[in-house]
């Protein structure tokens, strides 16, 4: 069989890994042919600058050529007749590609870092000529077809060129714009089979439970932050409150009839609670697009994707927008640690373990069903570093907090002997996920300046939040789940048993500056079985509300910035359930609307006082004032200010009020209370102190002046000195 036969019969059986070399314009000897396959044509044109020219058909199943000594002008543009609907377009096999040797190059090193910039589809002008460029990296199929509505969803009509080594496929389609939806069709080089996979770069795709990715673009929206994005850069936010409101997008509030507020409602009616409560960012539980609702967002499968659940990517941005101008930050909830095994996503994407590792040893994680990223390879790596890039640049997000960091650091997590393979030195560390990290939060921080990455890490490895070139991995900040669970299973214990307890509380001392901390009662802690918080409180009704305004005062006068979800800050009685809405009708209780004035106060205290925020990250912001006073469950410390200014914090964890209580201080003067969290206005009984505390010369606590205060019953009070 000749080369033009053997040609021919791969692009009619659409298995050509080239088309390109025989479909389109090409020069034969001392002729031009010109090769169209349109399998659902009945008769095509091709013109020659003047007119137009019927080209042959030489083939029943679509195959049409023109002949000629003069080169017709290229891109050539072609008529076609679709059984009595005629249609003119360009003819995408006479388009030279637009992809640079130069970014194949860094892509192939991992070190493209707007590698969305030339994978998945763009629209865009080629030679004259408004289209589509779509781009794949698949090396390992036979060939690559980009179907859409715009060809009958029939793999034969695009095929895709191949870029060489670089695995990437590309094809300029014209004459298509914004909107399409589309898939890349995959042949199997070695079973034959056809595989149809959504976009890996795709920046938008059709709603659950459809699949396809559409064409959208990045460009063309207007923003309105320049004085947040200039003043970020230069912040200095180790010393700066950070409080966190962590939200699921679709389980806040919900419109009458069940449908989702999509991200401009959210931004007009979420903003400006926020703002009212006084934290200063939102942090959003995965919003790439995922197939699932109740997987929270954390089975991606499109990771470039803002979920159509909820708009469209600039609604998104309008939301970010809104926040910035509101003086509110946004943070990402971002999943580099695994992804799902759906059969149109990244799974065996080319008919090979592309995106994962093919030993199951590597790339499996067993307790979820997923699968693992191969770190080691640099293309992926590349996904995941454009993929942080992509956010941080295209929709001016403030930081990510990295999931499940903890899985990605060790080899045997949730493993058993002979179930996962060791690094090349023997040991259980991921070297690669290692590497990872740290050039993540390099490009990150040298990029973005003033940008997050929280890392989700509940193990003891060390230097999580240090820099990289002191060996650490270079987050900016991690979750201190120590302290969460310590204090967690503290206040669930019956305050008669607390006095057993005590060193629960203080024990986080030890550890509290070998990181930067985040002290977190994130959506993890009110799922599953383990109550919301209100609801893990022990005691009567009274107790329960009193317990956990307790809890919170102790937690935002801690060091440490802070994070809480979601209906936290109302006492949400039940769970959290990912198909409902907070249960907002309980603010029409008392009890309920007092914790959350409680919420905004204690949130603005923390906002506003420089001693309990500046040195969050170091022990010259911490003092304790007595910490051994198990016997009745009583807790003392000072927070220090870099100017020296400080309050005093003390904590009563019994319903039995202290009063007359005798604290220590180190300068002589007077001291007001500043925040009581017994306050009636909260639910509380009104125990407290007002003004007229004045030190006398009565030693206590390691100082020669000291004060009287009452101490009210589960309640904790902070005092400032007054000058």
């Amino acid at each position: 069989m000749s080369n033009d036969s053997q040609n021919k019969r791969a692009v009619l059986e659409a298995r050509h890994h080239d088309p390109f070399s025989y479909l389109g314009l090409h020069q034969s000897k001392s002729e031009w042919v010109l090769r169209v396959f349109q399998p659902y044509a009945t008769d095509v044109s091709v013109h020659d600058g003047s007119k137009w020219i019927p080209m042959e058909r030489v083939d029943a199943a679509g195959l049409f050529t023109w002949r000629g000594k003069s080169r017709i002008p290229s891109p050539c543009k072609l008529q076609m007749n679709f059984f009595n609907h005629v249609l003119e377009m360009h003819d995408a096999y006479t388009f030279n590609t637009s992809i640079t040797e130069f970014d194949l190059h860094l892509f192939s090193q991992g070190r493209l870092e707007q590698a969305y910039r030339m994978l998945g589809a763009h629209h865009m002008e080629v030679q004259g000529v408004w289209g589509v460029r779509f781009a794949v990296w698949a090396p390992n199929a036979e060939r690559v077809s980009v179907v859409g509505d715009f060809n009958g969803w029939d793999g034969r009509v695009h095929p895709m060129r191949s870029l060489g080594s670089s695995g990437v496929w590309e094809i300029f389609v014209p004459d298509i714009g914004l909107g399409e939806f589309y898939k890349f069709e995959l042949r199997n080089r070695h079973t034959g089979e056809l595989i149809t996979k959504t976009d890996p770069y795709g920046f938008s795709f059709e709603m659950r439970p459809g699949t396809a990715s559409r064409v959208t673009t990045l460009d063309g929206f207007k923003w309105n932050d320049t004085a947040w994005m200039e003043q970020r850069a230069v912040q200095d936010w180790q010393h700066l409150p950070l409080n966190i409101y962590e939200i699921h997008a679709g389980s806040w509030r919900k419109h009458w009839d069940g449908r989702f507020y999509n991200f401009r409602e959210l931004a007009e009616s979420l903003v400006p609670y926020v703002q009212e409560m006084g934290f200063t960012h939102i942090e959003l539980m995965p919003i790439s697009e995922h197939p699932l609702d109740e997987s929270w967002g954390y089975q991606t499968t499109g990771y470039f994707g803002v979920t159509s659940r909820f708009g469209t990517p600039d609604d998104f941005r309008y939301f970010v927008d809104a926040c910035h101008t509101a003086g509110i930050g946004v943070l990402l909830d971002w999943v580099p640690a695994h992804f799902p095994k759906d059969a149109f996503a990244l799974a065996r994407f080319d008919g090979t373990a592309l995106y994962e590792h093919e030993d199951p040893r590597l790339g499996e994680h067993q307790d979820w069903g997923t699968l693992i990223f191969n770190y080691g390879r640099n293309e992926v790596r590349n996904f995941l570093l454009a993929n942080a890039h992509f956010w941080l640049s295209e929709f001016h997000i403030d930081g990510v907090r990295v999931d499940a960091v903890a899985s990605m650091l060790y080899l045997d997590y949730s493993r058993k002997e002979g179930q996962w393979l060791p690094n090349k030195y023997g040991g259980r560390e991921n070297l690669e996920a290692v590497d990872f990290f740290r050039e993540l939060n390099v490009m990150t921080h040298q990029h973005f300046p003033g940008t997050l990455t929280i890392a989700e890490e509940s193990t003891s490895w060390p230097m999580v939040s240090r820099p990289t070139y002191l060996g650490g991995l270079g987050f900016s900040m991690k979750w201190n789940m120590g302290w969460m669970n310590d204090t967690l299973s503290y206040i669930e214990n019956d305050p008669v048993h607390r006095r057993y307890h005590q060193n629960m509380l203080t024990f986080g001392q030890l550890y509290s500056y070998t990181e930067n901390f985040v002290l977190p009662f994130s959506h993890d802690e009110v799922v599953h079985g383990k109550h919301s918080l209100l609801d893990k409180m022990p005691g009567d009704g009274w107790q329960k509300f009193a317990n956990l305004r307790l809890l919170f005062t102790y937690q935002m006068t801690n060091p440490g910035k802070k994070l809480n979800f979601m209906g936290n800050e109302i006492a949400q009685g039940q769970e959290w359930k990912v198909g409902g809405e907070i249960d907002w009708y309980l603010l029409g209780r008392n009890e309920h609307s007092g914790v959350k004035a409680m919420v905004r106060d204690v949130n603005r205290l923390y906002r506003d006082v420089p001693a309990l925020h500046q040195l969050d990250f170091s022990h010259e912001g911490f003092e304790w004032v007595d910490c051994n006073n198990a016997d009745q469950s009583l807790l003392i410390f000072r927070r220090m200010a870099q100017d020296g200014s400080y309050v005093i914090v003390a904590l009563n964890f019994t319903p039995v009020p202290r009063e007359a209580y005798r604290i220590g201080v180190p300068n002589k003067g007077g001291f007001r209370e500043i925040f009581n969290s017994d306050s009636h206005f909260y639910g509380g009984s009104n125990m407290g102190n007002g003004y007229g505390l004045y030190s006398s010369d009565v030693a206590s606590h390691g100082h020669a002046q000291s004060i009287e205060v009452t101490l009210p019953p589960l309640s904790g009070i902070v005092l400032e000195r007054m000058r």
